[in-house]
């Protein structure tokens, strides 16, 4: 069994061996010289897994003549109660202020998203695997929750004990802390914007962690400016690495003072840590490996467009 792995970022280590010797790998590393692997290791490769959403080859697919499975390498450990606690608890501005005069700046309240947690709604966009885990660290910091999935159950509601509205402006109406653990799909793309942030409360925090382009970031600047919502959080944007000429990148950049406190970014690193990556590459290799060696699908989140020839209709988990 012959895996190409390309985008990866990841060191070798003894991961790669727990797969025994009939397990041949072959990597090819992120950005390595701006090469894509060459159309041999295409032509021999029984599977592809890549880091990133595209594979770095020419556009004729025939050129994999015995791949029979792509993985779509990604995992959703997504701290978002961490970029949360950023804003309201003043850590994305009381060590600035201390660093610039740590006589002046020893003050409490400067920071000023600071707010107790307790009896306010955490309104989550996508409750599925990553969501449920959000929802389930909110309340205990005795948070009401309050979720919008259109594509679960009904009685996901009575199952979690969470509150569950139908509408998304009433979801944003009624959030302090919205979270966005949705997918990018056609249907989600710029779908906290202008309109839906219309919905908000001056209060609201709002905290992406799952995909840029879900929120207009145009509309978000217009929205924080504007002091329509308090501020937001963001370990995805539209453009990765941000792109600097933005008017809400350059404004946060220039440490502004409308924008003090107000906004904090993180560069997609929600979800790492030495443990969580080396996780990932052992998941996405275990998927190829079921499905060569036993027939075995895991994960497959196109499963509906295999079966039925139509694109799959997803607002919660990972889309391929």
């Amino acid at each position: 069994m012959r895996i190409l792995k390309v985008n990866t970022y990841a060191p070798d280590g003894p991961l790669y061996d727990e797969f025994g010797p009939e397990v041949v790998f072959d990597i090819h590393r992120q950005n390595a010289a701006g090469k894509p692997p060459s159309l041999e290791s295409c032509r021999l490769a029984d599977a592809v897994i890549s880091c990133a959403a595209s594979i770095p080859v020419g556009a004729d697919p025939d050129q994999f003549e015995r791949c029979r499975i792509v993985v779509r390498e990604g995992v959703g450990y997504d701290h978002a109660i961490a970029l949360m606690l950023g804003l309201t608890r003043g850590l994305a501005l009381y060590p600035d202020v201390l660093r610039a005069d740590p006589m002046q700046g020893w003050r409490y309240d400067v920071a000023p998203l600071v707010r107790r947690h307790r009896g306010l709604t955490f309104g989550i966009v996508g409750l599925g695997r990553i969501g449920l885990a959000t929802a389930r660290r909110a309340a205990g910091f005795d948070m009401r929750v309050l979720f919008y999935d259109p594509y679960l159950p009904n009685g996901v509601e009575l199952a979690t004990g969470y509150e569950r509205t139908r509408d998304l402006d009433k979801l944003i109406g009624a959030s302090d802390i919205l979270s966005i653990h949705a997918p990018l799909t056609d249907e989600t793309r710029g779908l906290i914007g202008d309109r839906t942030l219309g919905a908000a409360k001056a209060s609201l925090i709002v905290i992406n962690t799952a995909r840029g382009p879900i929120i207009d970031i145009d509309a978000l600047y217009r929205a924080l400016r504007e002091s329509r919502i308090a501020g937001a959080a963001l370990d995805v944007l539209p453009v990765e690495p941000a792109d600097a000429a933005h008017p809400l990148i350059a404004a946060w950049r220039k440490r502004e003072a409308w924008l003090a406190g107000r906004l904090l970014l993180t560069p997609h690193a929600a979800f790492y840590s030495p443990s969580a990556l080396e996780d990932m590459q052992r998941k996405a290799i275990e998927v190829v490996v079921a499905y060569i060696r036993h027939g075995e699908l895991m994960n497959c989140v196109n499963r509906t467009y295999l079966n039925e020839q139509r694109p799959p209709r997803l607002l919660h988990g990972k889309q391929a």
